[in-house]
Order: structure tokens, then C-alpha cells, then sequence
């Protein structure tokens, strides 16, 4: 679970508040993730709770993912936890992405 709120937070959940997303939109955003660790925290996040998925029967399939309510409640928390991130990482020097930005 914590994994895939991680996962959440790395596919700038701020893109999803207001809009809807397809796989490979969240597959860009999140390019350190393969294509089956994405689908499975998509999975877990949507068995959770905090993401909705909708599925059009078309060829090629088509699957786009939202934000739920709950989900929603989620962003504070993921803000307050990537502040913290880029915090630790200046302070330890560290120059990774951190929430898709400069430490």
C-alpha cells in the first residue's frame, strides 16, 4: 500500500486532481516505473480506493485513471511528505528528482 501511495505521489497527483489520465500518460510521467510495477500499483490504488478506472470497449483498449474522493484526500499528505523529501535532500546534498523536481 505504502509503495503505491508513493506511486501516487511520483505521478504528480497534482496532473490527476483535474483531469483524467491514460496509461501511457502515467507511464510518461513516471518513467523509472516498468509498465507492470505501474499497472499493479494502479491496481492496489484503485482496490483501495483512491483512484477510479474506467476501461472503453475499443481496439486498442482504452483505460484512463482519476483521482476518487478519497484519493483526493490524499494530496495534502503527499505535499507535506515530498516537502520533507527535497528538505532531507539538500540537506544530505543529495541532487535527485524528488517529486518530479530538483532536490
Amino acid at each position: 500500500m505504502l509503495s503505491a501511495v508513493y506511486t501516487l505521489c511520483q505521478a504528480k497527483v497534482r496532473h490527476l486532481m483535474d483531469k483524467t489520465l491514460r496509461f501511457s500518460e502515467l507511464e510518461r510521467l513516471i518513467p523509472q516505473a516498468t509498465p507492470k510495477m505501474l499497472a499493479q500499483q494502479l491496481r492496489d490504488l484503485e482496490r483501495s480506493g483512491f483512484l477510479l478506472r474506467k476501461v472503453y470497449p475499443v481496439v486498442p483498449p482504452k483505460v484512463e485513471y482519476s483521482l476518487s474522493a478519497q484519493g483526493k484526500t490524499l494530496i495534502p499528505i503527499l505535499d507535506v511528505m515530498c516537502d520533507w523529501g527535497r528538505e532531507y535532500m539538500a540537506r544530505n546534498e543529495m541532487t535527485e528528482k524528488c517529486c518530479g523536481r530538483e532536490a
